[in-house]
């Protein structure tokens, strides 16, 4: 049977139900332990395995946690310790691409991460671990598929930015990353594939386009980016997203 962990985040806060939609299911909450804190989890059992879904921003409060305030050890031990088969990455995100306008899913291929704040498991002994191929390609690969199958389309090769926020980027930031080499650019993926990159298990990222990046949008270079607007279109792929976790599912029975 499968296991897939699932961190998500922007517009995805009811993801266990879209997912629940689409099979018949059962789901349970319950907390995980870590020794950075307690990580709130809903547990998705489907006829094909059992789906753990962490929402990253979660809080012991009504707020969201912000994303430059993230216990991401705390989220990637909490998903490591439901012993998946695959970790996956849901990541809201701005494109840079005419063929990946807000609505869009593509799969991530590459990550640019040069913010300055380190992240590891480990801070007593230097344990190095190599990022050559940080995502894995078959199960990118099957998501591809899905979404050729479902939106018509799957864009590829792209390479995530990661910026710390929580504020949108600039348009000259923008212009300087996208020159290094990124198609899209988020806020949490870096920690998290830096940090599941240490545990050995195969990672890939669902990166959902929910708005131009800062300067792109179409006909409207000084277009304000709106977070509840953000919110909104990341919620609405929320099915589409679902249905990968689903193929991903058949895929490894």
């Amino acid at each position: 049977m499968s296991r897939i962990a699932v961190l998500c985040g922007t517009g995805m806060s009811d993801f266990s139900s879209s997912l629940s939609s689409l099979e018949r299911s059962s789901s349970e909450k319950m907390l995980a332990e870590s020794p950075w804190g307690e990580v709130p989890m809903t547990t998705v059992s489907l006829p094909n395995g059992q789906v753990f879904v962490i929402d990253r921003h979660h809080s012991s409060n009504e707020n969201r946690t912000p994303p430059h305030s993230i216990e991401h050890r705390a989220n990637v031990h909490a998903a490591a310790s439901c012993s998946p088969n695959l970790v996956v990455s849901i990541n809201s995100v701005g494109s840079m691409l005419e063929s990946m306008p807000p609505g869009k899913i593509g799969v991530a291929s590459g990550i640019l991460d040069l913010s300055i704040r380190p992240w590891s498991f480990h801070d007593e002994d230097a344990v190095h671990s190599d990022r050559t191929s940080p995502f894995d390609a078959d199960a990118s690969a099957k998501c591809r598929h899905a979404l050729d199958e479902k939106q018509g389309d799957s864009p590829e090769r792209i390479v995530v930015a990661q910026c710390v926020g929580p504020q949108f980027e600039s348009p000259e930031e923008i212009d300087a990353l996208e020159i290094l080499g990124a198609h899209v650019v988020g806020m949490t993926l870096g920690p998290e594939q830096r940090l599941v990159s240490e545990t050995g298990i195969p990672h890939i990222s669902l990166v959902c386009s929910s708005n131009w990046a800062s300067g792109r949008t179409p006909g409207d270079a000084k277009a304000h980016i709106d977070h509840n607007s953000v919110d909104e279109n990341a919620s609405e792929m929320q099915n589409l997203v679902a249905y990968c976790i689903v193929t991903l599912m058949e895929g490894n029975n």
